[in-house]
């Protein structure tokens, strides 16, 4: 379905881990479009003296990559934080391009992740009601189709469309009294299964700076659909202690599909209810109570005890 000429850019958001970087860009290049993509890197500034020799490392690294058909690296002067980093990245690029597939560097792709992107991208891209594309798979739920349409709008390996994007909403205090005032926060967070409002409060309340709760919550209530897979392209690596949002362990843990995924239109455009119940099973799973309290007994017997 893809046309080399139509190709959709690619951000990478990059800050202070140089073999993560490495691993993301060498899994990128073994994608067959990677020579035919442009590749824009974000390189945040370091927000103190201890991580400066490291930034100072992946930048050197960045500037060695080749093998795309550009590469355009953005060295901030002073450290936005990703939030800020990828919503202006996003909404620059997409504004440019129309489309945008997103990776930070802490993912690892599997070879048809590009054909798979640029191709849904395609025959989406006159759809309203899909704003989202999600390329990983967490649940390992064998059930779930090879993909499926969701109001959930997962951030590991993602792409969007500016008609999607313009309507993305950086006041989380609008979102949640929204969210509110619509009687939706339970249904938000499956069924009560996870705490996806409390993450937007958080938030508010600057315990998070995360972009993605509230890109996640723009589309819920605008009643937008992400295109997601059953079988993932994306492996997160960044749950090693590395990251500014880690933690988590195995728990959102993938198997790289290496063989093409075809994309094939979904009729009609509505949510897999049988795909959200599945989501609800893996939360009830391990977001309870017992569930938690038995991997903070373990990370504490294994004397992990800042994760």
């Amino acid at each position: 379905m893809t046309t080399t000429t139509a190709l959709s850019p690619i951000i990478l958001f990059v800050y202070n881990r140089p073999d993560h970087t490495k691993r993301c860009v060498a899994s990128l290049l073994a994608n067959e479009l990677a020579a035919l993509s442009d590749l824009y890197i974000y390189s945040d500034a370091p927000k103190n003296e201890e991580a400066e020799e490291a930034v100072a490392r992946v930048r050197e690294y960045i500037h060695t990559i080749r093998g795309f058909k550009s590469v355009t690296i953005v060295e901030r002067d002073h450290n936005w934080g990703l939030a800020a980093s990828i919503i202006d990245g996003v909404t620059t690029l997409t504004h440019q391009y129309g489309r945008v597939i997103v990776l930070e560097d802490d993912l690892v792709t599997a070879p048809h992740f590009l054909r798979f992107m640029n191709d849904a991208l395609e025959a989406y891209k006159d759809e309203p009601r899909v704003g989202h594309i999600q390329a990983c798979d967490f649940t390992q739920d064998p059930s779930l189709p090879d993909m499926f349409l969701i109001k959930f709008a997962g951030s590991w390996g993602w792409a969007t469309w500016e008609r999607a994007w313009q309507h993305f909403n950086p006041n989380g205090q609008e979102l949640l009294d929204e969210m509110v005032s619509r009687q939706l926060t339970r249904t938000f967070d499956f069924n009560g299964k996870y705490g996806f409002t409390r993450m937007l409060r958080r938030q508010i309340e600057g315990k998070n700076n995360s972009w993605a709760i509230r890109w996640n919550a723009t589309l819920f209530l605008k009643n937008m659909l992400s295109l997601n897979v059953g079988r993932s392209l994306i492996q997160n690596e960044g749950f090693d202690g590395s990251g500014t949002n880690c933690g988590g362990g195995s728990l959102y843990a993938s198997n790289l599909w290496i063989m093409p995924l075809p994309v094939k239109k979904i009729s009609p455009v509505e949510e897999n209810i049988q795909a959200r119940q599945c989501f609800e099973r893996y939360y009830a799973r391990t977001n309870s109570f017992w569930a938690k309290a038995i991997r903070r007994i373990k990370r504490t017997l294994k004397g992990d005890f800042g994760r």
